[in-house]
């Protein structure tokens, strides 16, 4: 039997049934709703042209916000939370203060991309009471704009909670509740605002107390409640999709045109999303959004902050997970090398019984792991911060923001007086897995941190790895980028060559 897919679309509780599984968000607003606002431009997460803001229950009697890119976000998971476009803001007599501020600024031209912006700015102007342009052009890195420039978008950005508190002073005649909720800017509200609080009570009338299961068009779509019942779904069907957040997903049904007969989400599953700590370190679940997991790892590993930002956009940080991208195990993934650095573990689950392995053993050759049949990531493991610890994690990619890396480069170890111990170098990009340099870890493990023992590890890289040529780049600056990637970390832990960092 299939249950509907139920959800707040703008306000209005909404029932879909009958649709493939695979069916994007997306292409529901566009198609079905007649909500052509949104944007459909790359179909898989890179220009925001389809940004949506969705809206969770936050267990407190609230609702948390943020920004998703509808094209790889598929329909069956938003079962149970609501979803704003860009036709659900503002009043019946003006529009909502970003959009105001985006036309007082002169923030659009051809107005392709214009929602999307609207949409990434709206997430910043309900969690953020000044944001600075700097917090702005972070809030905005998974949006392009090809015409209008960014100059104006960003003034916009500025000026929204200013016009948004002229427009409390000002009230619209009767508003709603909810779009008063969502035209008042972060932190303005005197408590719980009465529009959050219907909302609020929305989600809790679609909560599910059970397994929810979708069929239509040959597939199903299965968000189990317990990992008892998520497990047992996984080895009952071991060809499935296991989704997270669909941010690779997405990509294999609008790019790769695949299908499956079964797909497994995470997102419902009780305890997946949680952030513990284990020995003084993380212990963090394999549901927990990567922006969430990051923001935790931050207050142990502040000095990674950089790198995180330049981790795909928030859009895709507030959908995609650390399990999903660990589990994946792309070559290129970011954050398998910081956390093999780290010495992270894994947990693995298979039925009732778990088993706890170092990450980098995870990984045997390109996408192959040392996973059983039917055995899933639970959580992932980073142990405390090892006193006197200097850790850095490096990105070279073509572009600054929202692309994926060349090399990346995890390191971490601890000095002992003037010597280097506990040397772990990890690298993304260099061969078909993440992998540690052992070669190069040797040549420093134990060695006077200096130059002339960081050069012994540069060229012991060659031991370590043989990268290929690709259309991100070739063999031989892959080697030059990650053997000055240890350069870099020498610099920076000694002030020896001065500043490294550029930026502006």
């Amino acid at each position: 039997m299939s249950d509907a897919i139920r959800f707040v679309l703008n306000g209005r509780r909404t029932e879909v049934t009958g649709l493939d599984p695979h069916t994007p968000l997306l292409t529901w607003l566009r198609e079905h709703a007649g909500l052509t606002g949104t944007k459909e431009g790359c179909a898989e997460g890179d220009c925001g042209a389809c940004t949506v803001v969705v809206g969770s229950a936050d267990g407190a009697g609230g609702v948390r916000l943020a920004p998703l890119n509808a094209c790889i976000c598929l329909l069956p998971s938003i079962d149970g939370r609501a979803v704003f476009t860009v036709e659900g803001l503002g009043g019946d007599a003006r529009p909502h203060p970003v959009q105001q501020a985006l036309v007082d600024c002169h923030g659009s031209q051809c107005g392709f991309c214009t929602p999307g912006f609207v949409m990434s700015l709206l997430a910043l102007y309900k969690s953020d009471p000044a944001p600075t342009r700097d917090a702005a052009t972070a809030a905005l890195a998974g949006n392009l704009c090809r015409c209008t420039g960014y100059r104006p978008i960003l003034d916009a950005a500025v000026r929204m909670a200013e016009t948004g508190a002229a427009r409390m002073v000002e009230p619209d005649p009767g508003p709603a509740p909810l779009a008063d909720w969502l035209a008042t800017p972060a932190g303005a509200a005197n408590g719980r605002h009465p529009g959050e609080a219907a909302l609020a009570d929305m989600l809790a009338a679609l909560a599910r107390d059970d397994d929810f299961s979708y069929a239509a068009a040959g597939a199903t779509f299965h968000a189990p409640r317990s990992a008892d019942a998520f497990g047992r779904l996984v080895e009952a069907h071991p060809q499935a999709w296991i989704l997270a957040g669909g941010t690779d997903v997405g990509l294999w049904i609008n790019k790769g045109l695949q299908r499956a007969p079964t797909i497994i989400h995470t997102g419902r599953v009780a305890g997946l999303d949680a952030i513990g700590t284990v020995d003084g370190g993380l212990s963090i679940g394999a549901a927990v959004p990567l922006e969430a997991a990051f923001q935790a790892l931050n207050r142990h590993y502040p000095e990674l902050a950089p790198l995180w930002l330049r981790f795909a956009s928030p859009p895709i940080r507030a959908a995609g997970t650390l399990g999903g991208n660990v589990a994946n195990g792309s070559p290129i993934g970011d954050s398998m090398p910081v956390l093999i650095a780290l010495g992270a573990r894994v947990v693995l689950r298979r039925g009732t019984a778990t088993r706890e392995l170092a990450l980098e053993d995870l990984y045997l050759d390109y996408r192959r792991q040392a996973r059983a049949a039917g055995e899933w990531v639970e959580r992932v493991v980073v142990p405390a911060r090892r006193a006197g610890a200097h850790v850095a994690g490096y990105k070279n990619a073509k572009r600054d923001e929202q692309d994926i890396s060349a090399v990346c480069l995890g390191a971490a170890f601890v000095r002992d007086g003037e010597r280097a111990r506990d040397v772990r170098i990890a690298y993304g990009g260099l061969a078909g897995i993440p992998r540690r340099a052992r070669a190069a870890e040797a040549a420093l493990e134990g060695a006077v941190w200096e130059e002339a023992a960081l050069r012994r590890a540069m060229a012991a890289l060659a031991d370590d790895f043989t990268p290929l040529s690709d259309m991100r780049a070739s063999a031989a600056y892959r080697m030059k980028v990650a053997r000055n990637l240890l350069l870099r970390l020498f610099h920076e832990t000694t002030g020896a060559g001065g500043e490294t960092r550029v930026i502006g």
